[in-house]
């Protein structure tokens, strides 16, 4: 079934449920290490995403440099359950195997 949404910068793009699902069902639980645009980064479990692409994470641990000079060392503290907008996020890595990697890949591209 496929659905046409709008995005927020005003664009159309269509959704195709039941492979959007199947793409977020394969991610659910995974550790996932997401960075946001003032440099720091959260890890934790994946929990959910939704229509507007905002992430929830599990158990999340924050880190984050307490110095600009470089290197700096990495200060972290535990953080639960926390909402990343998409806004923020800089980029989103799954914590998984070489052929987990590759797998999780293909499902981007259209079939």
């Amino acid at each position: 079934m496929e659905q046409t949404m709008e995005s927020s910068d005003g664009s159309n793009f269509i959704i195709n449920n039941s492979k959007n699902v199947s793409r977020v069902k394969k991610l659910l639980f995974r550790r996932m290490l997401i960075g946001v645009n003032d440099g720091r980064f959260f890890m934790g479990a994946f929990h959910c995403i939704d229509k507007q692409g905002n992430i929830i994470l599990q158990d999340a641990v924050e880190f984050r440099t307490t110095r600009r000079s470089s290197p700096a060392p990495m200060e972290q503290r535990c953080l639960g359950l926390i909402l990343i907008p998409s806004s923020c996020r800089s980029s989103c890595h799954v914590d998984c195997s070489i052929e987990e990697q590759m797998s999780l890949l293909s499902l981007g591209k259209s079939e």
